[in-house]
């Protein structure tokens, strides 16, 4: 199943969880698809458009996952992984990249080396990112 046949009026609503979720992404559009899959899952979901004010999220909410893009101005996602694992050590992170100026697998592999605990490749279908998710808070701890 691809973004395109991604319907939420179609599915069930998740019957929510405790998990608070903190997104960040530069781009909105991505956000925002990122925000409504998340949420129709039963997440709660907060959104940051750059490193600089997740980082400042972190400091201010307590979440259990963060899923953060890697190439990013103000803060790239390297350095908010960094910063994150300062801030709260026991956040799991999930790490995205689609490329930008060097390989995708390259900054993914840093990423993991950064603290990630999971690497996503874009593109991934809403199914990867859900079932992503869920392991990762399943398994957290």
């Amino acid at each position: 199943m691809g973004w395109s046949d991604y319907n939420p009026l179609n599915r069930t609503k998740g019957k929510g969880t405790a998990s608070n979720i903190l997104v960040v992404d530069d781009d909105s559009e991505i956000r925002d698809m990122l925000k409504q899959l998340l949420d129709f899952a039963g997440y709660t979901i907060t959104l940051a458009g750059n490193g600089k004010e997740a980082l400042e999220k972190l400091e201010e909410q307590d979440f259990q996952l963060m899923v953060t893009d890697i190439v990013m101005p103000d803060a790239d996602g390297l350095e908010v992984i960094m910063n994150a694992r300062k801030i709260r050590p026991e956040l799991q992170i999930i790490a995205m990249s689609g490329g930008g100026h060097g390989s995708p697998d390259n900054y993914l592999k840093l990423a993991s080396a950064f603290g990630a605990d999971r690497a996503l490749l874009k593109p991934f279908t809403p199914q990867e990112l859900l079932d992503a998710v869920q392991n990762i808070l399943t398994h957290q701890g």
